[in-house]
């Protein structure tokens, strides 16, 4: 009972967050509390207890009635309960023909495993559970009252079956051999609709070590690696066995990348600098082991001065246009008036003439004027 309704809280129907108010009316309509819908979870207080019946205060909708079948299916727990105890339950019919809103608990009391569950599989949390059977492909285990599957394939590997010509029957004589141990496990999926539960006690293992070689490795650190994948958003480098790390795009390079597949094959040998080590995650970069362009570029430019650069790339503010590599400022739309007259005047790739109007390197900030730097005088 108490497991119900620790965790109902979460899904309480009758309560809502009301929006930023703009009138007495708003703030009122924003702060109703939302009236139970069928399926949705409540919580309510006892206020009788009849034969095979009990009745449930639901404020300010009315009075909650559990009966019948739904009575049957939960008395165990019902049992427990006294008047003044606060219980969530599963609507069934908002209002039946003698006014009351019928519920289930044991409806409820499942919605709540399976959130939990759902919950679970998110956080990765380690659970110990005892092995009720064995089968050819994997081991029985129980949550929650809901029965499990760990398959053969997703066991550690201490107790994964090592038989040497794949006999399924030995395999069984194995797994049987685990039968009333308790294993740790974490759950890999969770699904209410199939009602199945899967979990893996290799995950488990492998999350472990990989905690144990991520303490290896600290922030500022500089290694080598080899490329595994480039993708849009960056690029994956293995670091060891069992253990990558990923360089953001942001982080390849101090010029514009558009491509990451253009500049790094899987295979490719690689030096990385270590930035963040967070939730068993490894954050790297390439570009800070190179000089930063924008430092000698202050030495060299200041604002109002003339300077050529080359049209990188158009956004939705104007063009990136490069004084050198990894130095780009902004060239502004509103001096072409719209979109269409500045790509005509500026093609990708094109040299022109630019004056600086701002200039801060160590914002890595800069904009450029081309309107100024080529009016006539």
């Amino acid at each position: 009972m108490a497991e119900a309704t620790a965790t109902a809280a979460r899904e309480v129907a009758m309560t809502t967050t009301p929006a930023q108010p703009t009138s007495t009316m708003h703030r009122l309509a924003a702060e109703t509390p939302v009236a139970p819908q069928e399926g949705s979870i409540v919580e309510g207080v006892v206020s009788a207890i009849g034969r095979a019946r009990v009745y449930i205060d639901i404020q300010p909708f009315g009075t909650g009635l559990m009966y019948g079948r739904e009575y049957m299916n939960a008395r165990d727990i019902l049992r427990k309960v006294s008047v003044g105890d606060t219980i969530a339950a599963k609507v069934v019919t908002t209002e039946n023909e003698d006014g009351y809103i019928e519920l289930s608990l044991k409806e409820a009391r499942q919605a709540l495993i399976w959130a939990d569950a759902e919950d679970a599989v998110k956080r990765g949390t380690v659970l110990s559970l005892l092995v009720k059977e064995a089968n050819k492909g994997g081991l029985i285990i129980e949550w929650q009252g809901i029965q499990g599957f760990l398959p053969a394939s997703q066991l550690s590997a201490k107790n994964y079956p090592r038989v040497s010509d794949g006999d399924k029957d030995k395999i069984l004589v194995a797994l049987n051999e685990l039968i009333g141990q308790h294993l740790s496990v974490v759950m890999i999926t969770a699904d209410q609709k199939e009602h199945k539960l899967i979990f893996s006690e290799k995950s488990l293992e492998e999350k472990e070590e990989k905690g144990e070689k991520i303490t290896k490795y600290e922030v500022g650190s500089v290694v080598s690696g080899e490329v595994t994948g480039a993708v849009d958003f960056g690029v994956f480098v293995k670091l060891e066995p069992g253990l990558e790390g990923l360089v953001h795009i942001s982080e390849l390079d101090w010029g514009l990348v558009e491509d990451t597949k253009a500049l790094y094959k899987v295979g490719q040998k690689v030096d990385v600098k270590i930035i963040e080590v967070k939730d068993d995650k490894v954050s790297l970069s390439i570009k800070q082991l190179k000089e930063n362009p924008w430092v000698g570029a202050g030495r060299k430019y200041a604002k109002d001065q003339m300077v050529e650069a080359v049209v990188i790339k158009y956004n939705k503010h104007g063009a990136l246009a490069s004084i050198e590599e990894g130095v780009a400022g902004l060239v502004h739309v509103s001096e072409f008036e719209k979109e269409e007259n500045l790509r005509a005047a500026l093609s990708l790739g094109g040299v022109y003439k630019f004056k600086i109007t701002l200039f801060e390197p160590s914002e890595q900030k800069m904009t450029l004027s081309f309107k100024e730097a080529n009016e006539t005088k």
